[in-house]
């Protein structure tokens, strides 16, 4: 196996050495060097061209944000941003996002974390996962719409044809009751961009969202989603009733479920234990939603590391699932979660990233 190479920018040198003795500790990880700013950076990944790059936000001289930029312009790279917890850095951090890094760690206390050994074995599955990433899908232009491809449906020839061997899943009808539920990770918050964005604000659902995060993070999410969609976005509170042309992102370290509240759904969230390694879980927000009855149901799972979503979606066709849609190979950052929930065979269609909506709208 070839060696994943691995630039190392943080603006304190003892930072440097800790990341660099965390990441050599996997033998496919191969340091080629480190830089002290942005600009230092840039330059580096010229010279070094590395798989990855772990980028610091907050540094002197040029930031991690300013760096980014340039990178994805000019030398594009796989980018693990490095950030605090503080508004600002959970903010800077999904701006990174935007523009095209591959994923982030949330540092555990500050800039000069002492207790970095506490993300150790994120930050060495994340490098390894980002040192097989498709470069051009990071630097994928958010809003390019221009290529529409069609729908794959389960009968389609089509690369993916071997995972959709199931037969085909009747759609049930008739249902006034809707429910959507998405699940995400890696790559997440751009594909949740574009997917809730495309929704009209008359959607006859209410949205139900887990995004793989740290708690701090998804707050913001959920306030930027909102600004840039014509349905709420929101973070989810514990008891709030669901409401159509609402999305409720699951606070990061909290799982997301649902629960009856007389006539309507509500919001149910705790801090159980973790389900496949995360806390929100998609598997868990699944199999809670399999619970309701007399609800038309319809589930995506989008880019993502693992198979979190998997054993949700079977949990949810065994107890009425209208619709489940996969994001394709060619739109998928990592190809992980999609793959694992087209193996399944639950699966009813896979689409490219920005058919999503329309697909979920048609059925709305």
């Amino acid at each position: 196996m070839k060696k994943i190479t691995v630039l190392i920018v943080d603006d304190s040198a003892f930072m440097r050495k800790l990341l660099k003795d965390f990441l050599t500790e996997d033998p496919n990880i191969l340091i080629v060097g480190t830089a002290r700013n942005g600009a230092d950076a840039i330059k580096k990944v010229k010279e070094l061209k590395p798989d990855v790059v772990t980028l610091d936000v907050e540094m002197p001289i040029m930031d991690g944000i300013d760096a980014l930029k340039v990178m994805m312009e000019e030398c594009p790279t796989a980018v693990i941003m490095l950030s605090s917890t503080t508004q600002e850095g959970t903010e800077s951090t999904l701006a990174a996002m935007q523009l095209g890094a591959f994923d982030f760690i949330a540092k555990p206390s500050g800039a000069i974390s002492l207790d970095l050994h506490k993300i150790k074995s994120e930050l060495i599955s994340k490098v390894l996962c980002a040192g097989t990433a498709n470069i051009a899908k990071l630097h994928m232009p958010q809003n390019d719409c221009e290529r529409k491809p069609a729908v794959v449906e389960s009968s389609s020839e089509t690369v993916q044809q071997k995972f959709l061997t199931h037969k085909h899943i009747p759609y049930k009808t008739g249902s006034e009751k809707k429910l959507i539920v998405i699940g995400t990770s890696t790559g997440g918050p751009r594909a949740l961009q574009t997917v809730l964005s495309m929704l009209p604000a008359s959607i006859n659902a209410p949205i139900l969202v887990v995004q793989h995060m740290p708690p701090g993070f998804t707050k913001s999410l959920s306030q930027r989603l909102d600004t840039l969609s014509a349905i709420q976005v929101k973070e989810a509170e514990d008891g709030e009733i669901l409401k159509k042309g609402t999305a409720y992102i699951a606070p990061g370290g909290y799982h997301l479920k649902d629960k009856k509240l007389g006539m309507s759904l509500a919001v149910s969230i705790d801090q159980t234990d973790q389900q496949n390694g995360h806390r929100p879980s998609v598997d868990t927000l699944f199999e809670s939603v399999s619970e309701i009855e007399n609800y038309e149901k319809i589930a995506v799972i989008m880019t993502g590391m693992g198979m979190d979503g998997a054993n949700g979606l079977i949990q949810l066709k065994k107890t009425g699932l209208t619709m489940a849609i996969a994001e394709s190979q060619e739109t998928s950052i990592v190809f992980g979660m999609p793959k694992a929930a087209i193996a399944t065979g639950c699966i009813n269609k896979v689409v490219d990233v920005e058919q999503i909506a329309s697909v979920i709208n048609s059925y709305c």
